[in-house]
């Protein structure tokens, strides 16, 4: 009976340590996976939280950047009046020597307030008028602040915003103010000013741009004739005999144009138009400096959006001006682009042969798997240090020795030994060649071996199985590792800052002067223009919007032209169905 009992108890323990162990069994989360998953799931959310809020962001301020705003007019404490945009407002914490020169009512409202008030930044303008284009007002320094009609606010080519009035416009020397000076009137002498001033840049940045070219080409020539014939020699001089007739020739032309263009300067100097601003101050200005104008408190939905389009419109198609902090940014799109597109035609070549032989042609052994781990620590490497390379290498050594061998005659200043469009996209593609090599080596492994062997046992060539088989199934995994190259190189700017791109360019890596491309150029990028108009700008307020909206642009161009890469691989993805990576 003892046993028996004893046996029972046994059983009776065995059964509830079991229970006990499913119970904790059941009640343990870690066992499960359930905080890792959580802690996964966090990961993601914060994220995509982040991406969302930055890109929401851009978009806020890019988008709102061209809205025109209103025009406040602000009575201060002092008796002084202001009128400018408004901008912003903020909480502040005012000084101890703010407070100082305030009554005691402000000193006990800001006291009630925990020491913060309130203030607006205002967008003043008139920077040739105030020397500063921005103010900070404090609430309790202003006394009144509305909104009057008739307020203009005009953007100009110089000096940035003026907001006042325009009191008078002198036209072919005639002076018209008061009631005679209509809206029809003003607009009229506008339209005809701009055009004149479109004439002007014309002659000034077209024709005579083009006869300079010509005569420095021409004094190259003669250079170019003493290095190879001698000076004195027959040769030499029949060349500059020519050289000498046909700068004859582009100076008479020359001298032409000159007078035509002082002709409309003179005309512009007889029409000019005077601004006044709030506190009765007046300048007068050229009549074509006016870029546009409008008042901002009269403009309604229509006025609004006709403005809002004209600033996009003068963006994306424009120069810049104002120290690039206002007009376009047409020269920064056209560089972004084209140095991409210059980049993905040379680093497609270089990654593509190179996974080739690695995966297809080299014995897989130790010096292989070190040539993949440098490849791989490549991709890891600063890009400044990329730009330093290029420099040295492509800019110095490489661009250095073509000077000495095709120019010559341009020496001592260089052509190519400086930084350029075709440097800067072959600096970039060193920098990007490591994302293609492994992308492309993952695309060539994922074609079945079956399809090689099918292939050679047809009699094919080993070339031919990876030229008409290996090849088009791994086109859309190298077009993936492409579309990722040109997505880090078009936002690269710290290598481009040493081989290539400037503040502004005076000329176009491409024009209509033979040979039409000149890649030794050097070029504007949107990447850089950011930084400069955020961190190199005489003011960082007055910046503040373009780099929102540069960003912008610089996304949306990034954004395009990886679609465009995606169509092209998603068309190669349907030709063959069986690859799919």
């Amino acid at each position: 009976m003892a046993d028996v009992a004893q046996s029972g108890s046994g059983t009776t323990d065995l059964a509830e340590a079991q229970t006990t162990f499913r119970r904790s069994h059941g009640s343990d989360l870690a066992a499960r996976g359930e905080p890792f998953l959580w802690g996964m799931g966090g990961a993601l959310a914060f994220g995509m939280t982040m991406i969302v809020g930055f890109v929401a962001m851009v978009l806020y301020f890019g988008l709102t950047t061209f809205w025109p705003k209103p025009i406040e007019v602000v009575t201060l404490m002092d008796g002084k009046v202001i009128a400018g945009e408004p901008l912003r407002q903020e909480r502040y914490r005012p000084t101890a020597d703010q407070l100082a020169a305030e009554n005691e009512t402000v000193r006990q409202a800001i006291a009630a307030d925990l020491g913060f008030a309130t203030r607006t930044l205002y967008h003043l303008g008139n920077y040739d008028f105030y020397g500063d284009d921005f103010r900070w007002v404090p609430d309790f320094q202003a006394k009144q602040t509305e909104r009057p009609a008739g307020l203009v606010l005009v953007e100009r080519q110089e000096w940035g915003a003026f907001i006042g009035h325009i009191s008078a416009i002198t036209v072919k020397g005639s002076k018209i103010e008061g009631d005679a000076l209509t809206p029809e009137v003003l607009a009229a002498a506008h339209v005809e000013a701009r055009a004149r001033r479109e004439r002007l840049h014309d002659i000034e940045n077209g024709r005579i741009a083009d006869v300079n070219h010509e005569m420095e080409a021409l004094r190259l020539q003669a250079r170019r004739a003493v290095l190879d014939y001698g000076t004195g020699t027959p040769g030499q001089i029949a060349a500059q005999a020519e050289v000498d007739r046909r700068t004859a020739e582009l100076q008479a032309g020359y001298t032409t144009l000159a007078a035509e263009a002082q002709i409309i300067k003179a005309e512009e100097a007889a029409n000019t138009v005077t601004f006044r601003e709030i506190g009765g101050a007046t300048k007068v200005y050229p009549l074509s400096a006016i870029v546009r104008y409008f008042e901002s408190n009269d403009l309604g939905l229509g006025g609004s959006l006709a403005v809002y389009g004209a600033r996009w419109w003068e963006y994306l198609t424009a120069e810049p001006r104002e120290a690039n902090t206002e007009g376009g940014v047409a020269p920064a799109i056209f560089g972004t682009v084209v140095m991409t597109l210059v980049m993905s035609l040379l680093v497609a070549p270089f990654g593509v042969i190179t996974a080739l032989y690695l995966r297809e042609y080299a014995k897989q052994g130790r010096i292989v798997s070190i040539v993949r781990i440098s490849v791989n620590n490549l991709a890891g490497v600063p890009s400044i240090v990329y730009g330093v390379f290029g420099l040295g290498f492509f800019a110095y050594i490489l661009g250095g020795s073509i000077d000495a061998l095709f120019f010559p005659e341009r020496l001592p200043s260089p052509t190519f030994g400086t930084g350029g469009l075709l440097w800067s996209a072959l600096t970039l593609a060193l920098l990007t060649v490591p994302v293609v090599i492994v992308a492309t080596e993952e695309a060539l492994s994922a074609v079945p071996r079956s399809m090689r062997e099918g292939s050679l046992a047809c009699g094919a060539s080993k070339w031919q199985t990876i030229r008409y088989i290996v090849l088009p199934r791994a086109a859309p995994g190298i077009m993936t590792g492409l579309i990722l190259a040109m997505a880090r190189g078009a936002g690269e700017v710290a290598p481009l800052m040493l081989v290539g791109v400037v503040k502004l360019a005076p000329q176009l890596p491409f024009d209509l002067n033979w040979p039409f491309a000149h890649l030794e150029r050097s070029f504007m990028h949107l990447g850089f223009h950011i930084f400069d108009v955020g961190f190199q700008s005489r003011n960082s307020e007055a910046g503040r919007p373009m780099v929102f909206v540069t960003t912008l642009v610089l996304i949306v161009i990034v954004l395009l032209l990886n679609v465009s890469a995606i169509a092209i691989r998603n068309r190669l993805k349907r030709r063959f169905q069986g690859s799919q990576f």
